[in-house]
């Protein structure tokens, strides 16, 4: 492919995974359910990948320093294979921006806010970047995951925390949840192309047709001369030209 350049991670990160015990088989199921009917459409085929066991629970009182920082294929971001010390034991998390190799990294409720600390958002100040934000009392981290992502906590009191999210949204959570210092590497992943449609095939994506480009049989849109379809229909022939219909059901969302 004729100037295609190439991502960084090429050139800068570990292809071969540091801790083959953290690794496990993935099936694919190409968006079929255990009756085999297709239940999420545009999936199917794709390389072959092995999932990476990762810690997005980093509540317990630790002391780790990273051995490495890897691709991983589940995900857009970097991971970091970490050492904890103190328990003797290696695992995976999800690696901020900035963290190099031989970089100490702590959890608990009373370590410093540094960059890839795990601590409750009570102990971080206002207006400091966060990620892997756990959002109920559970410390199992669910927001603000993905490459270059970052939550701003907003105000802080006794009974709640309010962050805003990359996306705008501010939410209310508890002081008590965790969250991890930083930002989450790998931030510029939005800019690489995919110059063929086969690149896009590798990546377990399959092509989206318009229904207009359809046969009658296949699409309320298809068929007929020329390209009127007439009123938006979604393909089980239900008018779909009310917008979003749904509510939030989630009250500690304050703006979206």
């Amino acid at each position: 492919m004729q100037n295609q350049d190439t991502p960084l991670y090429k050139y800068t990160l570990k292809k071969s995974p540091l801790l083959k015990f953290k690794i496990k088989g993935k099936s694919n199921s190409s968006g079929r359910n255990n009756q085999g009917k297709i239940t999420s459409f545009h999936k199917g085929g794709g390389h072959k990948r092995k999932y990476r066991l990762i810690d997005f629970k980093r509540s317990e009182n630790s002391k780790s320093i990273i051995c490495s920082i890897e691709y991983d294929p589940n995900r857009n971001c970097n991971i970091a294979a970490i050492y904890d010390i103190g328990r003797d034991r290696f695992t995976y998390i999800t690696a901020p921006k900035n963290l190099k190799i031989g970089d100490i990294v702590e959890s608990g409720r009373n370590v410093e806010p540094k960059l890839g600390n795990a601590l409750p958002i009570e102990k971080i100040s206002v207006g400091s970047f966060i990620h892997n934000i756990s959002s109920k009392l559970d410390p199992y981290a669910q927001l603000s995951r993905s490459a270059g992502t970052f939550s701003v906590i907003k105000e802080k009191t006794l009974d709640y925390v309010v962050i805003e999210l990359s996306s705008g949204e501010h939410r209310m959570l508890s002081p008590k949840c965790y969250a991890t210092v930083g930002i989450v590497s790998n931030e510029y992943d939005f800019l690489n192309k995919r110059y063929k449609a086969g690149q896009s095939r590798w990546l377990n994506k399959r092509p989206t047709v318009r229904g207009v480009a359809m046969n009658p049989i296949d699409h309320p849109h298809g068929g007929g001369e020329g390209k009127k379809s007439g009123l938006n229909k979604t393909p089980w022939g239900k008018f779909n030209q009310r917008g979003s219909t749904s509510r939030s059901k989630n009250k500690n969302i304050i703006k979206k």
